[in-house]
């Protein structure tokens, strides 16, 4: 039997959205002991033409509820995802857990061959859900955890492979 659709979706983005949580605790302690305020932190990029880190934590979230809302053949649900704080992106986070912990396999097994379509910058578009899973959702949903792991690294604060991957 092959891997599924679910497989593939929801409890990977669980799984990565926690580990991002906890990236973002070891973000909240070093802002603590070094003295810097979290606005700071959460302003920080790693290049002028790109998404701050609250920009970044954003995107990730809105991709994975995205995603796994519209492979179940459901509207994406409006969770606020704007923050002034650490722990108010913490909170968005956990929000969208909660969402994907409400979805069954069987609202996302079979969605490989379902139309999905989507508004990316000012063009609609089409994918068939595997290859929007496989070459559009997944890839940006790392991309912007990625990018938070390493604009906050970059910033100072201690984190290592272990924290990005968390635990087997």
């Amino acid at each position: 039997m092959g891997i599924s659709m679910y497989q593939v979706s929801v409890p990977v983005f669980m799984k990565t959205l926690g580990n991002l949580s906890a990236i973002l605790d070891k973000a909240a302690n070093f802002a603590a002991a070094k003295k810097v305020d979290e606005t700071v932190l959460l302003g920080l990029l790693l290049a002028p033409d790109m998404l701050s880190l609250s920009r970044q934590i954003q995107q990730a979230t809105v991709h994975a509820k995205g995603a796994a809302a519209r492979l179940a053949g459901l509207e994406p649900p409006s969770i606020d995802s704007t923050g002034e704080s650490i722990a108010e992106y913490k909170i968005c986070i956990q929000k969208v857990i909660e969402f994907l912990s409400t979805l069954k396999p069987e609202q996302i097994d079979g969605s490989e061959g379902r139309e999905v379509t989507l508004k990316v910058g000012p063009n609609t578009v089409t994918f068939k859900g595997q290859d929007y899973l496989l070459h559009f959702a997944l890839p940006n949903f790392f991309f912007h955890v990625t990018t938070a792991y390493d604009i906050l690294r970059h910033g100072g604060v201690d984190l290592g492979k272990r924290d990005y991957i968390g635990q087997a």
